[in-house]
This record gives structure tokens, C-alpha cells and sequence, in this order.
């Protein structure tokens, strides 16, 4: 199994528009961060963790050609702005499926009612198909099951994915011990850390350090990276062994 990121910044992504600040002035190309989101392909299969804004340019780079199901966090815009931009996808293959809280799902169809539309549809609209996700109860994608594990993101609830030894966390900031028990055993974690200083809805990196450390994976890569947080090579050696800072178009390999 291959993830891509195919996104690793937040909301505003970096460079933030009109900042000044020295890390979006940065030439390095791993302190530009679009919209976090990932691209997870084994054999035929492909699929995609959140659908953000910057969508259509992360496949682009990432040269995808092929979506078998889009996996959706939570509802937020930076995780689901770029649904319109499915519809290459679609003209040759179809409607996509369309994971996610049943919460989500409906505040997709107030935003984009258009592509859930069955009256008098637009021939050019995206088509997906619904799919809601509910805790603890594991799904199949391709010939791999999904667990989902729930997590807050402030007082928001989030969904986070494990698919075998790989678990994809973004957007935490608490999570239950019941939930953390369906992460034993990960290897290969991805977890985001916003930035030092504690916010309100994110980790921080004591927080994010503190929560590998419980789940003690083999690997761990950090996302959801804010400028503030200050320029990925400063950080990445600010880091224990086997933490990563993840940047745009990184693959591992699981």
C-alpha cells in the first residue's frame, strides 16, 4: 500500500494569502502546504482522504487518474470544498462513493444540492453515492476493511481511518480510550500537529508527541502543519526518532 499526501497544511494552507511571515516567504517546496489530504493506492485500488479546496491541483501533481471512493474526516471546507472537481473522475467512471458521518453527508447535499440533485439534474453535475460511516462499525474499500476511529476536533466530532497496520488521524484534539485501543498495533501512523503553542481544536506537538508515545507506532508522520509552526526543517529536528514532518507529494510505502 502506497499514501500520498497529497495535501499537508491547514485551512489557509502556506503560503498564507497576503502573510509576510518568514515561512510563507520561504523558497523550500516542503514549506508549501496545500489543503491536508492523502491518496491511498494498493494493486487496482484508489482512494482519497478528504476532498478540499485545493483538489484539483493535488491530482494534477499527484498525476491520480483513478478514484474508487473518497473518504471524508468531517465537514469543514478545507476537507471538502473541491467536491465539484470530481467530475473528470466521473465522465469516465462513473459515480463515486462517498464515505462519511451521515452528519457530514447531509451537510454536503445543503452545500452541493446540486450533486445530489434527482429532478431535472444538470448532465455536467458530479455524481456520487452515499455511503455513512458509523462508529464501530468497519467498512470495506477495495478488498481492504476500514476502521473508523472517533475523535473531537473541539466539540466536533471527527473520523479518523485505520486500514491495517496504517491509521490516518487529522483534526485532533481528544480522543477516548475505547478509541485508542483500535490503534494498537498501527506501524505507520499519520497524525496532525498544527503547531507549538496550544490551540483550542489541534494538537500541539506536546500533545501529538504525547499521543504517539501511547500509541507507540513504528513510524509516525505529522500533518496539518501551520506556518506558524515555522519551517519544516527546523521542526523535523525538533522531533524524536521516527517522527516525520510530512510535506506535499511525499509517498511511503506500507
Amino acid at each position: 500500500m502506497k499514501v500520498y499526501f497529497l495535501g499537508t497544511g491547514t485551512s489557509q494552507g502556506i503560503p498564507v494569502i497576503g502573510s509576510q511571515h518568514p515561512v510563507s516567504k520561504s523558497l523550500d517546496c516542503k514549506d508549501k502546504r496545500l489543503r491536508v489530504s492523502a491518496w491511498i493506492h494498493w494493486e487496482n485500488y484508489s482512494f482519497v482522504i478528504d476532498c478540499g479546496p485545493d483538489f484539483r491541483q493535488q491530482m494534477l501533481a499527484s498525476e491520480c487518474t483513478q478514484i474508487d471512493a473518497i473518504l471524508y474526516t468531517h465537514e469543514h471546507a478545507d476537507h471538502t470544498a473541491g467536491l465539484d472537481d470530481i467530475r473528470p473522475f466521473n465522465f469516465h467512471q462513473g459515480a463515486i462513493p462517498i464515505y462519511a458521518h451521515e452528519r457530514v453527508i447531509g451537510n454536503l447535499k445543503k452545500r452541493f444540492d446540486y450533486v445530489f440533485e434527482t429532478e431535472n439534474r444538470y448532465p455536467g453535475a458530479p455524481s456520487v453515492m452515499p455511503m455513512v460511516v458509523q462508529n464501530n462499525v468497519p467498512f470495506a474499500i477495495g478488498n481492504k476493511m476500514v476502521i473508523p476511529i472517533d475523535v473531537y476536533h473541539g466539540d466536533l466530532q471527527v473520523f479518523g481511518f485505520r486500514i491495517d497496520d496504517f491509521a490516518y488521524l487529522t483534526d485532533v484534539k481528544t480522543i477516548a480510550a475505547a478509541e485508542v485501543e483500535k490503534l494498537k498495533g498501527v506501524k505507520t501512523l499519520v497524525v496532525s500537529a498544527l503547531r507549538e503553542e496550544a490551540h483550542h481544536s489541534h494538537f500541539n506537538l506536546s500533545e501529538a508527541l504525547d499521543f504517539i508515545a501511547l500509541i507507540n507506532p513504528q513510524k509516525t508522520y505529522l500533518t496539518h502543519i501551520s506556518h506558524t509552526f515555522g519551517f519544516h526543517e527546523e521542526i523535523q529536528q525538533k522531533l524524536p526518532e521516527h517522527v516525520y514532518v510530512a510535506y506535499d507529494n511525499l509517498e511511503i510505502h506500507i
